[in-house]
Formats: structure tokens, sequence, C-alpha cells
């Protein structure tokens, strides 16, 4: 009894922990007072300012579209490299491949932005593209480190399917790519979902790789509220923070919706199935 009082209370206290700054950034939007940590009443004009702020509401719209290409980049560039690790088997260069895939992940990002820069830099003056820094430098930036996490996700999910199912498809007559469309595309297509997810979870939210790679009218907005702590973070943030939190809440709730309404449904089948054999 006491161990499982003392396992609720960490996990209570774990909650909190991650949980309670949310709660009040949320409360603190709705805060009358410019200061963020003195409560002045209830009151929604944070809100309203923040429509009225095109320097904040453009940093987040880069911020989204960046978040959404890079994501996207990385999930395509991920599956491949992940279907070549895990379906290509023992090829030459395959320890050399292997190891430039999840060099990313390790590697800190201050070195990651710089190298990217000294890159971009190099690239400029001998073929002169990209021409400056911008969103494209930016998108690129956040697509080669977010692919890794992508294929790792992707290989994980691969290595734990049945392979029995591409074979008996190509036994059947079906061609690699019909095979990876019509078979594995749906098996691991969960798989592609979280890799995007996590993609452009990592890209919104990437301060330092995006402050090396940006350059005049590509500031994103992570860069944004970085740069304001120095003078104090304005209420609007707290408000476009919960607008943010709010967008995300209501994605998940349809999502919940949609996984159970599935769920349902495939267990009808299976007793009609049962019923009908």
């Amino acid at each position: 009894m006491k161990r499982i009082g003392f396992l609720s209370w960490a996990l209570w206290f774990g909650y909190a922990f991650l949980y309670v700054p949310i709660v009040l950034l949320v409360v603190y939007s709705f805060n009358e007072s410019r200061l963020v940590t003195v409560w002045g009443g209830f009151s929604t004009k944070w809100y309203g300012e923040l429509m009225n702020n095109d320097a904040l509401l453009s940093a987040a719209g880069l911020s989204l579209q960046v978040a959404a290409v890079s994501a996207t980049l990385s999930v395509i560039l991920g599956t491949c490299a992940g279907m070549a690790m895990s379906r290509f088997g023992r090829f030459r260069g395959r320890t050399l491949f292997g190891g430039l895939i999840t060099a990313p992940l390790v590697m800190p990002e201050v070195i990651t932005g710089l190298s990217l820069l000294l890159l971009f830099v190099a690239m400029e003056q001998l073929i002169g593209w990209p021409d400056g820094r911008g969103v494209t430098t930016i998108t690129i930036a956040h697509t080669t480190f977010t692919a890794s996490y992508v294929a790792v996700v992707v290989q994980s999910r691969l290595a734990g399917m049945d392979g029995s199912l591409e074979e008996a498809a190509m036994d059947l007559g079906a061609r690699p790519a019909k095979v990876f469309f019509v078979i594995t595309l749906p098996i691991i297509a969960p798989a592609l979902v979280a890799g995007w997810l996590l993609a452009f979870t990592l890209s919104l939210d990437d301060v330092v790789v995006a402050s090396f790679v940006s350059g005049p009218g590509s500031t994103t907005l992570p860069m944004v509220i970085f740069s304001s702590v120095k003078f104090g973070i304005s209420p609007q943030i707290n408000a476009l923070a919960t607008l943010m939190i709010l967008l995300v809440a209501a994605g998940i709730f349809v999502a919940s919706i949609v996984m159970t309404r599935q769920d349902r449904q495939r267990k009808r089948d299976e007793q009609m199935a049962l019923q009908t054999g």
C-alpha cells in the first residue's frame, strides 16, 4: 500500500510538473496587468492587441509554414532512408549511411546551425544559390535534422512489420511500387503521421538552428519570443500560446473521436465476419 501511495504521488507530481505551467500561461493570458507575474484582474485585451500585432502574427505564420513544409519533406526523405535501412539488407556503405542518418540526432544544435550556415555561404559563392538567408534556408536546415527522427520512426515500424505480406504480394505478380503503395504504405501510415507530427513540433520549436540560417524578414516565432525575453515577455505571447494550445487540444479531441469510431467499426466488422462465418 505504501508503494502504491508513493507511485500515485509521483504520478500526480509528474502531471503537475508538466501541466501546471501550461495552466498558468493560459490563466495569465487573461491578465489585465502587463506584468506576467502580477494578477491585475480579468481581461481579454491582449487577444485584441495580438490581432493587431502584425510582426508577431507574421512570425507565427512563418513558423507554421516552415514547420509544415519541412515536416512533409522530412517524411519523404525519412521514409526513403528507413526503407533503405530495413529492406535493402547489407549493402556497401550501409554503416556509413546509418551513421549519417543518426548523426543529427546527437549533434549539438550549435554545430548543426554553424555548419549549415557555412554550407549556404559557400554554395552562394559557388553557384549563386541560395540568394541570401531566408525561408528557404530555414526550411532546408529544419528538414536536415528532422528527417533523421522520421527515419528512425519509420525504420522501427518496418522492422516490426511482417514481411510475408510484401512477399506474398510480389509472388502474386505485384510490382515493388504497387507493393509499397498498396501493402506497405497503409501499414506504416501511423508511423508516418507520428514522424510528421514529431518533425513539425521540432521545427516549430527550434530557435538555435534558425538563428544561424535566417536573414532579414525571416524571423520565426521562437526567435521573436527569445529576443523579447531580454525586455520582458509581453502578455500577447501568452495569448498566442493559448490559442495554439486550444488548436492542438482540438486536434487531439477530433483525432480521438475518429480513432474511437474506427475501433468500434472494426469490432463490428469482426463480429459480422464471425456471425457470417
